[in-house]
């Protein structure tokens, strides 16, 4: 029971370091202008709008780490790409996932 709700709130730990070194793309579905604004180095900018035809782009044998401005659109595109067949996490706010991708 206390693993349905580590999933179900996200309290899982997850090691985005490892995950990218390993080959994860971290994508982030902020706007172009938000994107424009600060970004996660080597991050791709799919806005989540446009998820459904760009994802056809990614290699689907990569995980993905979502991130945005809050975290809210991250769940969302986290959960597009699962039902799409990707291993993806949700990596929240992008500066936030910036900082533990350096620790």
């Amino acid at each position: 029971m206390i693993d349905f709700f580590k999933k179900l709130f996200g309290k899982n730990k997850v090691d985005y370091k490892a995950l990218v070194e390993n080959g994860a793309q971290i994508i982030d579905v902020r706007t172009p202008a938000e994107f424009s604004n600060g970004s996660i180095r080597n991050s791709k900018n799919i806005p989540l709008q446009e998820l459904a035809t760009e994802m056809k782009k990614l290699d689907l044998k990569k995980p993905i780490i979502t991130c945005c401005a809050s975290g809210m659109r991250s769940a969302s595109a986290k959960m597009i790409f699962e039902q799409n067949g990707f291993s993806a996490y949700n990596g929240g706010n992008w500066k936030s996932l910036e900082n533990k991708l350096k620790g």
